[in-house]
């Protein structure tokens, strides 16, 4: 904390008070307001916490009008490019990168949690055929503090270690058995010859009456999806799985409420949203008409998967994920078919068309991903699954790094009461 504050005044002019400004070590410094309350019986207001910060931390950094975003100080695009999923997991949890006998037996850790209790497959018997991958993912997630209670110690750092383990090791068994329940096939067990990814798509798609070999392209453009998931500061899911934590509830239940909030469609849908609206424009004969809808305020429709809230001039992950995507389509041989066509399509006129150009509208991570995952034939209904997979580690890490924080408390947000005045209790037979 500098010596920089900002001096509070009445509308008389009379000083009330002053407020430190703390200063990052990188991007836009902050206003303590936590004394705001006790120097001038006032709150502030800041429906989203869109000026708010809500907690300090040194895991991600996003600058969205320099389209930069850093785990750890490692910029996204040198980690997608050099490194794989399993060691941002170990950069997120742990601040450095490992070396190589450190990411070694990391790997190992992951590789041997990766089965899940027996009576947990059985826990899929009581989900409805016909439940949503989220649903059941959710609530397989929010019971492993029944099936892993040994660990759940939050002040033994030892515990939590075990169990960022079994989290990440268990998310992609979870997420396949969601699948497969819902497909009405067998189980496959984890493999624990494949890697992260390339397992995970086994799981999905291998079948205990043929052999199934895991695309290797398609392995590779999974762990990239999941690299450029993993954590993305404090948006609405990590904020969940703080302002759980902060209760002092156990890691599990802090997942599963992350979960949950990611579930919602202006979270996490953003890629299932894409291929929903490249299913409506059809053709490539259709996309003018409909960049022409866009484009009028009087028309409702938007088109998805270009422009990002938070990065004003583009998103990184997307430049990197556009070269996977291609290569996957290549590899599939699947560019010439009707919805990739118009997706190429329109991707080209997006980035050349002077409103989108204007407006900013460029293709984000949630086009190409929502491409990849459709290429590689899974459904609408498992990408949001897929996502929070992904982002178990940055959780974990958001979680973790919350309870060694010592400003730490429960969350407890204020609010503008515009409610009734204090007023007496009428009788019943008066009112």
């Amino acid at each position: 904390m500098g010596d920089k504050k900002i001096f509070l005044y009445s509308t008389e002019g009379e000083e009330q008070g002053a407020l430190p400004v703390i200063e990052g070590s990188y991007g836009p410094d902050v206003i303590d307001v936590q004394n705001l309350h006790e120097q001038t019986e006032m709150f502030t207001f800041d429906p989203g916490y869109l000026s708010t910060a809500s907690c300090e931390s040194s895991i991600t950094y996003i600058d969205g009008d320099k389209g930069e975003l850093y785990y750890r100080g490692y910029a996204i695009e040198e980690l997608a490019k050099q490194s794989s999923y399993l060691e941002c997991c170990y950069l997120l949890l742990n601040g450095e990168l490992p070396g190589a006998d450190a990411l070694g037996e990391f790997e190992m850790i992951i590789t041997e949690h990766t089965m899940v209790n027996e009576a947990i497959r059985r826990f899929y018997e009581g989900m409805r055929y016909d439940a949503h991958p989220m649903a059941i993912t959710l609530g397989v997630v929010g019971a492993l503090s029944a099936f892993y209670h040994d660990s759940i110690d939050i002040r033994n750092p030892k515990h939590r270690t075990i169990s960022a383990h079994r989290l990440i090791a268990k998310m992609p068994t979870i997420a396949a058995y969601s699948y497969k329940y819902t497909m009405g096939q067998p189980f496959m067990y984890p493999n624990n010859q494949l890697g992260y990814s390339e397992n995970f798509l086994h799981m999905m798609f291998a079948n205990p009456a043929f052999e199934y070999k895991v695309n290797p392209v398609a392995a590779r453009a999974m762990d990239l999806i999941l690299i450029l998931h993993a954590d993305h500061e404090q948006n609405a899911s990590t904020s969940t799985v703080r302002l759980a934590g902060s209760s002092g509830t156990n890691p599990f239940a802090s997942i599963a409420a992350g979960i949950a909030s990611l579930w919602g469609p202006a979270h996490g849908g953003a890629n299932e949203a894409v291929i929903r609206m490249l299913e409506e424009i059809g053709t490539k004969e259709s996309i003018v008409h409909y960049v022409e809808r866009a484009k009028s305020k009087e028309d409702s429709f938007r088109l998805m998967g270009f422009g990002h809230r938070v990065y004003k001039n583009h998103d990184p992950r997307a430049r990197i994920i556009r070269k996977a995507c291609y290569e996957l389509l290549d590899s599939l041989n699947e560019r010439d078919t009707p919805l990739f066509e118009t997706a190429l399509e329109l991707e080209r006129i997006a980035l050349e068309d002077d409103y989108f150009i204007e407006h900013k509208l460029y293709p984000n991570v949630d086009f190409y991903s929502g491409l990849i995952l459709k290429a590689l034939g899974i459904p609408l209904n498992m990408f949001t699954v897929i996502f929070a997979m992904a982002r178990t580690a940055g959780w974990i890490a958001q979680w973790s790094e919350m309870l060694d924080d010592p400003a730490q408390r429960i969350g407890r947000p204020r609010q503008l009461y515009t409610g009734a005045t204090p007023r007496p209790y009428v009788e019943i037979g008066e009112r």
